[in-house]
């Protein structure tokens, strides 16, 4: 996961908000955005990395047993990322049986402020460095002076 310079962690970044997922996958190359009005899927080559969800029974409230209205998925390279993602104590990412066994984490709108933005735009640009081809995933990384 760490082909972006890793930043997590610093104190000099301000609090991630839903427009920085939005402004990062968007300046990402060859992004195309399915329903960009509401519930947007941001896709490279077809291949969605970031995914606003529509409330599903498998993300509720444990309290009220309502359904999350906020939950975001943002793919991931591997389950080790996933793993390492969801281990973290610091992150505010979860998943649910639903997607076992899938490359992704979730994330609810409403906590994406206990993010440093920084580490947030780091993820939303490794989930598009999943999700694109070999030949852009190069492109992208050696523009910046990055190995793949």
């Amino acid at each position: 996961m760490a082909r972006v310079p890793a930043r997590y962690g610093a104190d000099v970044s301000p609090r991630a908000t839903v427009d920085d997922i939005h402004t990062t996958a968007r300046a990402m190359p060859h992004v195309s955005v399915l329903r960009p009005e509401r519930n947007p899927v941001y896709q490279v080559g077809g291949k969605s990395f970031v995914f606003f969800r529509t409330p599903r029974p498998d993300a509720v409230d444990p309290d009220t047993g309502e359904r999350y209205d906020d939950v975001i998925v943002i793919w991931v390279a591997s389950e080790g990322d996933k793993q390492a993602l969801l281990q973290d104590e610091r992150l505010p990412f979860f998943t649910t049986p639903h997607f076992d066994g899938h490359a992704s984490v979730l994330l609810r709108a409403s906590r994406i402020g206990e993010m440093a933005r920084d580490e947030l735009v780091e993820i939303v640009q490794e989930a598009w460095l999943a999700q694109a081809s070999a030949r852009r995933r190069r492109a992208w990384l050696d523009a910046r002076g990055l190995a793949d």
